[in-house]
């Protein structure tokens, strides 16, 4: 037997398992997955970042893609596994710029990088002007390098000796599955997620593209795959995915009724997979855009701070109450205080977020004082959340789209003064909890998984628990 015959009977005895490298802006995640797509593997790294040319802070790209290599290579030859697969799902407004021969020309820019104001403008007005072209395109009108077309306009007009030598511009995901095949390809999700690239009406890349000389591939479904060779390892490579779209992969993949999945955590990220219609002006104007699905459908979104605004205020209430920090996570449910919030007609003085939100997000003409306890003012400061929660899930719902679930998944799942008060805030529809671990990832290994298996997608146990006020 020689040694390519014995590396293969060893394979054949080693489980199978489909790798997924899952990159947030704070912690870079190696995951691996089994046949049945449980998660039997995970790391994570905390990579310190670094700055671009002009000093602004960015992601270390270059640390990025060696981790990537030598964690995959370094999984390979310990031979506990047999990797069959591997894919990359990412934040997304980040596009990497390649020469001829591949090599990446820039940093890997920090979306929140300022630009000068005239690139947008000059953007918005040769192409219809700002509403249309946000409108068209599915896309808010959003600052610094958040719609990663503009990187391509500025990166035109101001590093101009740069552009001259791209040959490519791939968008995150894309590029970190580059690095394994050298193949250039573009697929959905990643054009879809408020770039100014896509075109909603025609279903095609934006004709600004054309225009601006710049030919990008055409776009291609995320379960594409590419072998590769990796340690004298065959394995099928994916197209990357934008993280978004992968968390909201199980649910689309599964055999349910028509939902809304709510995602929770520094920001509530609501989404609707079955509202089509094009965005309106009131939608833009409200921070609403459209994802494009794994089934290349649009996916209609809305956002909310609410993390971020629940703990700034929440840190406000234990500072006048002097409690221990965790003691809202072991907070009972109050049915009294819920149902009376609930059945309000009217607002009280003393309600949080009256007028509009503080700037600071911190609403300081609220007086602790004016709540009997911490446990009465906490019930009521979830409340007011979830009702601004709602208006934002209101954004994006119609009477049509068929929708009468609602899943909650992410940090606030496990919140359940929140989920009784979403439940109640929407009695007409059934309110479900959904505890998915790494959701993201699992979205990333699900679309790829039918050729890195023996079998078809297995089912995916989505953990939905239902709500009743």
């Amino acid at each position: 037997m020689n040694a390519s015959d014995e590396m293969c009977l060893k394979q054949r005895n080693m489980e199978k398992v489909t790798a997924i490298f899952d990159i947030g802006k704070t912690n870079k995640k190696f995951l691996l997955f089994n046949q049945n797509l449980k998660l039997i593997y995970q790391d994570e790294i905390n990579i310190p970042p670094v700055s671009d040319e002009d000093g602004f802070e960015c992601d270390d790209i270059a640390f990025i893609e060696r981790w990537i290599k030598d964690r995959l290579k370094d999984e390979i030859r310990k031979g506990k596994f047999n990797i069959t697969g591997v894919n990359f799902s990412t934040y997304g407004a980040s596009l990497v710029f390649l020469d001829e021969k591949g090599k990446r020309l820039t940093p890997l820019y920090n979306y929140l990088k300022p630009i000068p104001a005239e690139v947008r403008e000059k953007w918005y007005e040769v192409n219809g002007g700002m509403e249309e072209f946000c409108r068209r395109t599915a896309s808010p009108p959003l600052d610094a390098m958040l719609n990663a077309g503009v990187q391509i306009l500025w990166l035109k007009r101001y590093r101009s000796e740069i552009f001259g030598r791209v040959k490519h511009i791939l968008h995150f995901p894309q590029y970190l599955s580059f690095l394994l095949t050298g193949k250039v390809v573009s697929e959905y999700t990643s054009l879809g997620c408020h770039t100014g690239m896509w075109d909603f009406d025609n279903m095609q890349y934006h004709e600004w593209l054309e225009k601006e000389g710049v030919f990008l591939p055409p776009p291609g479904s995320n379960s594409q795959k590419t072998r590769a060779l990796i340690e004298g390892h065959e394995l099928w490579v994916g197209p990357g995915i934008h993280d978004s779209s992968a968390s909201l992969a199980p649910y689309l993949r599964a055999d349910i009724d028509p939902f809304m999945l709510t995602s929770t955590g520094t920001w509530c990220i609501n989404m609707n997979p079955f509202n089509h219609s094009p965005l309106t002006l009131k939608q833009l104007k409200n921070d609403c855009l459209c994802y494009l699905s794994i089934d290349e459908k649009p996916v209609k979104s809305s956002r909310f701070f609410m993390g971020h605004i629940h703990d700034l205020n929440l840190a406000n209430l234990i500072r006048h109450f002097k409690i221990d920090d965790n003691y809202f996570k072991r907070l009972v449910p109050d049915d009294h205080l819920i149902h009376r919030y609930l059945d309000e007609k009217e607002l009280p003085s003393n309600a949080f977020f009256r007028k509009e939100m503080p700037e600071n997000y911190v609403d300081k003409q609220v007086n602790p004082a004016l709540f009997a306890s911490f446990d009465e003012a906490y019930h009521r400061l979830v409340y007011d959340l979830t009702r601004l929660n709602a208006n934002s899930i209101n954004l994006i719902s119609e009477k049509n789209d068929g929708v009468k679930n609602i899943f909650i998944s992410g940090g606030f799942a496990r919140n359940k003064i929140f989920v009784k008060m979403m439940s109640g805030v929407f009695p007409d529809m059934n309110v479900y909890t959904s505890d998915i671990d790494n959701a993201t990832a699992l979205g990333a290994a699900l679309v790829i998984s039918d050729n890195c298996r023996e079998t078809g997608s297995p089912e995916v146990d989505l953990n939905l628990q239902k709500t009743e006020i």
